[in-house]
């Protein structure tokens, strides 16, 4: 199973060469790491896709949490989160095809950054399930080359639901509250 774990580091020289030589000493596959600074200059986030067992992955968080420059360690996968990737894709495109893959760059709504005599560039931001959905639609034109950034997650903010005053005093009489 694919698990996605957030990585608090000290934004220190080193701090990402500990993670990824933990991973390359035990044998743990990295399938994508995005890493970038925080609201905090001193901290940086690390997004660490990797694939296991929930036992492996409760081992690989015990050893990141064990690295010197590690702050906090969070497995994201079963938690409430946004979940994003940036892809760059360039697509062979001929006269007749140039509109179909524009229509193509809007359901997914992406954006044409570059575009020449040959070739297209769409840059498409989702989840990772749309950025595999718009590959697949979009390799019949014949791709020449993509980037993708990795994944980026953020834990989803509690959403809080406010009862109008009227409902708020019904649950106070319905669950037995005197005031």
């Amino acid at each position: 199973m694919m698990h996605i774990i957030s990585a608090l580091v000290e934004n220190k020289f080193g701090a990402f060469n500990r993670v990824v030589t933990m991973f390359s000493a035990k044998g743990y596959n990295i399938h994508s790491i995005s890493i970038g600074e925080t609201e905090d200059p001193t901290v940086s986030r690390m997004t660490i896709v990797t694939e296991g067992e929930d036992k492996v992955i409760e081992q690989i968080v015990k050893q990141l949490n064990r690295l010197i420059d590690t702050i906090k360690i969070i497995d994201m996968t079963h938690q409430p989160k946004v979940q994003r990737e940036l892809m760059l894709i360039t697509v062979f495109y001929q006269k007749g095809t140039r509109s179909e893959i524009i229509d193509i760059c809007e359901i997914f709504r992406g954006n044409v950054v570059d575009i020449n005599n040959k070739t297209i560039m769409l840059e498409i931001t989702g989840p990772p399930e749309k950025i595999d959905a718009a590959i697949n639609v979009l390799e019949p034109f014949g791709i020449k080359e993509i980037a993708r950034s990795g994944t980026v997650v953020l834990r989803r903010g509690e959403q809080f639901r406010k009862l109008p005053k009227e409902k708020e005093d019904d649950n106070k009489k319905i669950n037995g509250d005197k005031k």
